[in-house]
């Protein structure tokens, strides 16, 4: 069964899509955490960060380098971002198909929670 994000990727639930690349997309979080709170997410379906294989090191770059991209264009890259992968319950992983989260707006305080 689609996980909810390859259902917001393909357009049967609604998702606010902010970007989209032929590897992923990125989009407006509905719980916002932040001023921006963006998750990004491969299209292909990965359930956790434990399931990543060598194969996928450029993926997660290109992840990274899409939230560096959408921080900047935000205007909040100078300033500062944060960046996180949450892997399993206990990390406060909801949805298993790996996402990263761009935060960014306001001034965070660690450790984070």
């Amino acid at each position: 069964m689609a996980t909810l994000f390859t259902r917001i990727i393909n357009g049967e639930i609604p998702g606010k899509i902010v970007a989209r690349t032929p590897e992923m997309v990125a989009l407006e979080d509905i719980n916002p955490q932040a001023p921006t709170h963006l998750l990004i997410i491969p299209i292909r379906e990965i359930p956790s960060l434990n399931d990543l294989a060598a194969a996928d090191a450029e993926l997660v770059g290109k992840m990274v380098l899409l939230a560096q991209k959408l921080a900047k264009e935000r205007g909040f890259s100078e300033d500062g971002y944060r960046l996180v992968l949450n892997c399993g319950p206990d990390a406060g992983q909801t949805v298993d198909h790996i996402h990263l989260h761009l935060l960014g707006g306001r001034t965070f305080t660690w450790p984070p929670g």
